[in-house]
């Protein structure tokens, strides 16, 4: 990518899209297309192929997705599924049909089987059943890995598909049920130290085990991918880290400065047991995640902080 390339990010305001534009600003890139959900909707095929043609961008990051935790892929299952393909299916054709010169797709570890083997290397993709809560959603993902390669198969594209595993960070949204659950915890944990309420109580068991990587870690990924990897297979991105739900809580209830108990419920459900995904690949490659899970939830706190003034 030369400095002066227009660049596209699909989902700029998102957790994701903003981090890739702060790392773009940081690394010099100068012509950087953005447009809110507001005047363009992704899901809508007229409206996005129209948009593309008039802009023409060299380098697309796509990064808008609909996106939530647990709850809202349970109760939003039929949503989760249409709008992101919709805005796969849209963004990645328009690419094609008005001359993107590469395009990188934004995935997710739910792709992987429920019972993948741990650390999940990328082979592991279509090896197995997939966990029932998000489904929906790593079908959609799925779709989208292989409509980049199909495209690159058919039509000699240079689509490429990144799988990050569990995001966090600046930007992210902390609704009590529908977002992931580092941000929920933090809001939930802080709200209960504000009421001082003696307890707090997570979602299930608390054993699940989750890798977590700080979202302005994942931009760098994007962008170094961008740069230097042009393979037609789809490649994880992760912190190599992994901490028991339980421990999460800890560990925010310790940087929060909340006094109380944290509890479980275990008639909820776990999701997946364990999650790690395998980033050998891209570590080879030369790219390693920077920031600590402490320092980095430190940012995310600082960040719903700022929200709350």
């Amino acid at each position: 990518m030369n400095i002066t390339d227009k660049i596209f990010i699909a989902g700029h305001t998102g957790l994701v899209g903003s981090a890739i534009e702060r790392q773009l600003k940081k690394q010099g890139y100068t012509n950087i297309l953005t447009i809110p959900h507001k005047h363009l909707d992704l899901t809508d095929q007229h409206e996005t192929f129209k948009f593309l043609k008039i802009q023409r961008p060299k380098y697309i990051f796509l990064a808008a997705a609909k996106v939530g935790g647990i709850h809202a892929n349970n109760t939003y299952p039929a949503e989760f599924l249409y709008q992101n393909l919709q805005i796969q299916n849209n963004v990645i054709e328009a690419a094609y049909q008005y001359g993107v010169k590469k395009l990188l797709l934004l995935g997710s570890s739910c792709i992987f089987p429920k019972y993948a083997q741990q650390p999940i290397k990328e082979d592991a993709l279509m090896t197995g059943a997939l966990e029932p809560t998000n489904a929906p959603y790593g079908l959609a993902k799925i779709a989208g890995i292989m409509m980049c390669e199909s495209y690159n198969r058919q039509y000699g594209t240079d689509f490429i598909s990144c799988m990050p595993t569990n995001l966090y960070g600046k930007n992210d949204s902390y609704h009590p049920e529908n977002s992931h659950v580092l941000p929920a915890l933090i809001r939930r944990i802080h709200e209960a130290k504000v009421a001082n309420d003696p307890e707090v109580v997570i979602w299930g068991t608390g054993s699940p085990l989750r890798e977590f990587l700080y979202v302005d870690d994942l931009a760098e990924a994007c962008v170094f991918l961008m740069k230097n990897y042009s393979d037609n297979k789809t490649i994880n991105v992760g912190s190599g880290k992994e901490i028991s739900i339980k421990g999460l809580a800890e560990l925010i209830k310790d940087i929060i400065g909340y006094p109380g108990t944290i509890s479980t419920d275990p008639s909820k459900p776990d999701g997946t047991p364990r999650k790690l995904i395998d980033s050998s690949r891209i570590n080879a490659l030369g790219w390693k995640a920077s920031t600590g899970l402490r320092e980095g939830i430190k940012l995310s706190y600082e960040d719903f902080l700022s929200r709350l003034q």
